[in-house]
């Protein structure tokens, strides 16, 4: 087949999203029309300029910005919605989505209600065929104390669909082992470990985040096509490797990885990772921040070279690495295969 035709057939298959941040799913037309119920005049130009950044560091301060706009649970609920309607269009049936309650709480916001509307914008999504699930992310560079209130809010909101308890911002701004006693207190209390490395830092975050703080997924991870050691590592563990080519583009991530000023996404590792037979699964990050959609990341995989059967082995991860009871994941495996058998797709 051409690579339009698989490109075609990928998206006809059912998907699960693991690396998807709700606040960076805002559109500008959304960011325009929260700024305007706070009495914010804000045009589609102006965010779409705040959405250029020419790094990480940069992409962070934008990320801050768009957070600005969220004050009310309404808000949330607001995204959340748009969100799933976006989800939706793209054959995704299931999701695991990152909140940056470590921001909601920094920004003094009752992070609990905010949750309680984005879990009602959740009840109306599964109405239409997709099921939200949520892991609550704190902010690395606000160091533990704050990570460990994150860590208690998601253990209390347990039985509401949180699943994990993550960690993002700037991976090389504390060691991993300041945070070992917040993982440690999360673990116990039955939620799953999710950690940001690898994006901008090298193998050593990676293993440091499997080691330390016991992460079953890492965001990014692709520092570790960097050591063979690492990626041992990551495939002795079973750990999946939520990968993001167009974010680590847009970010730099990619470009600091290679040691240059400038990458293309030619020269992603994606390819490489799969092929090593590690369990890897493809994720937006901030879709209306990096203007990319899920389909469009499995697009771009097919044009970096993976077959269509690869293609289908990393879509078929994202639930397989669901943070899922065993009998319900393999429902939804099962599901994915007999759709891809019926596609005609072998993998």
């Amino acid at each position: 087949m051409s690579l339009e035709d698989d490109t075609a057939l990928i998206a006809k298959l059912p998907k699960a999203e693991l690396h998807l941040h709700l606040e960076g799913s805002i559109e500008p037309e959304t960011a325009v029309e929260l700024a305007a119920g706070h009495g914010v005049a804000l045009t589609r130009e102006e965010v779409a300029a705040r959405y250029q950044y020419k790094d990480f560091l940069g992409f962070i301060e934008a990320f801050k910005w768009v957070t600005s706009l969220l004050r009310t649970p309404a808000d949330y609920a607001l995204i959340t919605d748009r969100l799933a309607e976006t989800l939706l269009r793209q054959n995704v049936i299931y999701a695991e989505v990152t909140l940056s309650v470590g921001v909601m709480l920094w920004r003094k916001q009752d992070a609990e209600a905010n949750f309680i509307a984005i879990c009602e914008a959740g009840d109306r999504a599964r109405a239409k065929g997709l099921r939200l699930q949520w892991i609550f992310d704190c902010v690395r560079q606000f160091g533990p104390e704050a990570a460990m209130e994150v860590a208690r809010l998601a253990v209390r909101m347990k039985d509401e669909g949180v699943v994990a308890f993550g960690m993002g911002g700037d991976e090389l701004s504390r060691s991993v082992e300041d945070f070992r006693a917040v993982y440690d207190h999360a673990a116990e209390q039955g939620l799953h470990r999710v950690v940001h490395a690898g994006e901008i830092g090298g193998p050593e975050e990676v293993q440091d985040a499997i080691e330390i703080l016991g992460a079953e997924r890492v965001g990014h991870g692709i520092g570790v096509s960097r050591e063979e050691r690492t990626m041992e590592l990551v495939a002795e563990r079973d750990v999946t490797l939520e990968v993001c080519p167009t974010s680590n583009l847009r970010t730099g991530a990619l470009a600091k990885q290679l040691g240059r000023a400038n990458a293309s996404v030619e020269d992603h590792p994606l390819p490489k990772l799969v092929r090593r037979g590690l369990r890897v699964s493809v994720g937006t990050d901030d879709p209306a921040m990096f203007g990319c959609t899920l389909n469009g990341e499995y697009a771009l995989a097919l044009r970096l070279g993976l077959s269509a059967a690869e293609v289908a082995r990393v879509a078929k991860c994202g639930f397989a690495a669901a943070f899922l009871p065993a009998g319900e994941k393999a429902t939804l495996v099962n599901l994915f295969g007999a759709d891809a058998k019926a596609q005609g797709l072998v993998y």
